[in-house]
């Protein structure tokens, strides 16, 4: 045991940054633990599509969006979502809703918004398009 405290007097940053490390981990953990929002990949993603119609919600940019989608998802951007303005999907609020980025970033944001307008069943793409892209699942182009 005196040689860990030894260690930890001779390299206290280091053992800062490891306890640090360490705590951010854990309360990443607990976060997503007791979060409303449950992240999923790209695969449970499309089981909740076929076996319970999920709606999917692309929060990008427009030119994002036109540049590629996922079949049948809404666009509706962040910054509407932020504004409270989901009337075209509010008729949704008790079906499953798959929040979709580019990297999974945004969608956190706007998924969040989500449950705090009512939506009872809010997934997290996980890795956003770019995981849908990576497991060579479809997108399209048209609107």
């Amino acid at each position: 045991m005196q040689e860990y405290i030894d260690f930890a007097i001779r390299h206290e940053m280091l053992v800062l940054a490891w306890v640090g490390l360490a705590t951010a981990i854990v309360a990443t953990a607990v976060k997503a633990a007791f979060s409303p929002v449950k992240q999923i990949d790209h695969q449970a993603a499309v089981t909740l599509i076929n076996r319970q119609d999920a709606l999917v919600v692309d929060v990008r940019a427009q030119d994002e969006f036109a540049r590629g989608h996922i079949t049948n998802s809404h666009h509706i951007p962040l910054a509407q979502i932020e504004q409270g303005n989901t009337t075209e999907i509010d008729k949704h609020k008790e079906k499953p809703v798959i929040v979709v980025c580019e990297t999974g970033a945004r969608a956190e944001t706007a998924a969040s918004k989500l449950v705090k307008a009512g939506f009872k069943q809010v997934y997290l793409l996980r890795g956003g398009l770019t995981q849908w892209r990576a497991g060579n699942l479809p997108v399209t182009k048209k609107r």
